[in-house]
């Protein structure tokens, strides 16, 4: 089948893309969501979301706004999403993602530091947990719901609005105003570690180059369906979930949730799926859990199934030979590899991580039954993608070599840097923030070390910033053994804690599933045994095993357990579900005092 991708030269901007799709691909199929209303899938073409984006546009209009005004949008990834984003961005507006379930006090000073005249919530109860912060909101003029208002509901605003009141009665046909391919099209803020969000300004230009490059990476067929649960507001699947497929044709499937994704991925049989890592590690427990409750001779053929499969992946990628043992495949892809695929959709031609590290073993076990995932690197400020693996040229230890017109280089301190047209013009209002991420000569800092080896593959050796320097002066990534550690299905979040001290400590929030089973197995309680020391020590054991190939310095040797996960509205992690470190050493500083007063000597 042949490709229809739009370049660059038939688009300059965002708006310019939607409007020649709508063109070329009028009757074609564009998203597809669950309707809980009828309990059955709906399909919208390119000309019906024309149409939509229209009577929104009509609506925009009568709000007064003017070009390059700030608004919002609040809502889970949904057709809305994409027909606000374009009504906004026909009409020269600027748009500012939220997270739906990002903290409400980071959401109002997202609001109240962008300026927006216009937000876009899933219903009522968003808005008043907002308007419950002390933050000044008056620069909203107006909030929209799409949730229907009704009058029992007693709504106090008066600029609440249903969107079904909104847009009655507009039919307006859809206008494209905005052809400055160097004009503001989106202000993304980044939810940081500490500290409140930056607002990183993304034009027409960076966003839509990024796409258009990465479709120079990938190949993408009008008929390929793209599965997204990844929130919107996250630039990786705004740009490779929303923009590409628009680029090159595809249809887009909204998942009902994380929950349902199983189910979803049975019935919407995608060919595309971009993910955070996060998605990958939870499949591959399941997959491991079940496993252990089989005999021994089904867990050998799974091993055997990862093995000769792997084997395979690298004699295709040209960096194995042939095998004997590839003769079994035909076998071991019907019992192992097929059951493994078919419950991911069984179509699925490749898949993306990025986000965050993929952890190897995890994607030696994906390539190994057949599943193409290919590991890619970013940031919100290069729109965001710097870096990705392509099928033909895939190592999963590293992130890929560079897309196409994007720039890298190893800076001070092996810093990767990157320099392209898909970087970010700066932090909204914050002069110095953006100087600071910038070198002298004009290079984007990542603030990941990085070395590049000569085929141009770029490999992550650690965080400048996340480095914990023991009390003897050897230096640990914290994130490498994090990651190691998480490979237990024990183990849902890992956080390696003891700058400045003599040994190493880890903080672990448990599984609750794999907690449950352990507590039962001892006859132990599940609250009052987190702090057993026959608790503490088989944990260690677990963590000793995953993190043997770390250097003896680099030992834990003490461990604080919590049966809570960390969420976004505890203020432990970020949106984009990175860990908070300073919140949470000040959340367990009693326990981390106890641990290094009692044995640090």
């Amino acid at each position: 089948m042949k490709t229809d991708i739009i370049t660059p030269k038939s688009a300059k901007t965002l708006s310019d893309l939607f409007s020649v799709r709508v063109n070329r691909s009028s009757n074609d199929l564009a998203y597809q969501q669950f309707d809980l209303a009828n309990k059955k899938w709906h399909k919208t073409t390119w000309h019906q979301m024309a149409i939509e984006v229209g009577r929104w546009q009509d609506a925009i209009k009568k709000e007064n706004l003017k070009k390059g005004d700030r608004v919002a949008v609040m809502l889970k990834n949904c057709r809305n999403w994409v027909v606000f984003d374009q009504a906004a961005m026909g009409l020269g507006l600027v748009t500012v993602p939220l997270y739906m379930d990002d903290r409400p006090d980071n959401t109002a000073y997202i609001l109240k530091d962008s300026d927006c005249k216009l937000l876009v919530v899933e219903g009522r109860k968003q808005w008043q947990k907002l308007a419950s912060e002390s933050i000044d909101l008056s620069s909203v003029q107006k909030i929209i719901s799409i949730n229907t208002i009704e009058e029992e509901d007693e709504p106090q605003d008066s600029r609440l609005e249903s969107l079904d009141d909104w847009v009655y009665g507009l039919n307006g046909a859809y206008q494209n105003i905005n052809h400055d391919e160097s004009s503001l099209a989106s202000i993304v803020y980044t939810s940081g570690t500490t500290g409140k969000p930056k607002g990183v300004m993304l034009t027409h230009n960076n966003i839509l180059l990024n796409a258009y490059y990465a479709s120079q990476v990938v190949t993408i067929y009008p008929d390929d369906i793209f599965l997204s649960f990844l929130p919107l507001s996250h630039t990786l699947e705004r740009t490779g979930g929303l923009y590409l497929p628009m680029l090159s044709g595809a249809s887009v499937s909204y998942a009902r949730s994380v929950t349902q994704l199983g189910e979803d991925l049975q019935i919407i049989k995608p060919t595309i799926m971009i993910s955070v890592p996060r998605i990958y590690e939870r499949v591959y427990g399941k997959i491991k859990t079940a496993l252990n409750k089989k005999s021994a001779l089904a867990q050998k053929l799974f091993a055997m199934a990862v093995e000769i499969g792997y084997a395979r992946f690298e004699h295709q990628q040209k960096r194995g030979s042939w095998r004997l043992s590839f003769l079994l495949w035909p076998v071991l892809n019907k019992l192992v590899a097929k059951p493994v695929l078919t419950k991911l959709g069984g179509n699925l031609r490749f898949a993306v991580a990025g986000g965050a590290p993929l952890p190897t073993p995890i994607a030696r076990v994906f390539l190994g039954l057949g599943v193409n995932i290919l590991h890619g690197y970013g940031l919100t400020e290069s729109s965001p993608i710097i870096s990705c693996n392509m099928p033909e040229f895939n190592l999963p230890e590293s992130i890929g070599p560079a897309m196409p017109q994007i720039k890298i280089r190893i800076g001070d301190n092996d810093e990767l840097q990157t320099k392209s047209s898909c970087v970010m013009q700066g932090y909204w209002n914050l002069p110095k923030a953006t100087a600071d991420t910038f070198t002298q000569d004009g290079w984007l800092k990542t603030g990941d070390k990085a070395r590049i080896d000569e085929d141009g593959r770029i490999f992550i050796t650690g965080r400048i910033k996340e480095i914990i320097v023991l009390g003897n002066g050897e230096k640990v990534p914290p994130a490498d053994m994090e990651m190691a550690i998480a490979l237990d299905n024990m183990f849902e979040q890992v956080m390696v804690i003891g700058e400045g001290k003599a040994f190493l400590s880890v903080i672990i929030t448990l599984s609750e599933e794999e907690w449950a089973e352990f507590v039962k197995q001892h006859e132990l309680d599940v609250k009052k045994d987190l702090n057993n020391p026959f608790v503490h020590k088989k944990m260690l054991q677990k963590i000793s095993e995953q993190t043997k190939q770390f250097p003896g310095f680099a030992k834990i040797r003490k461990v604080i357990l919590d049966d809570k996960m960390w969420s976004i509205d505890s203020g432990l992690i970020t949106p984009k579900m990175s860990m908070k470190r300073n919140q949470i050493m000040t959340k367990y500083d009693k326990q981390i005092k106890d641990i290094y007063d009692k044995f640090e000597v």
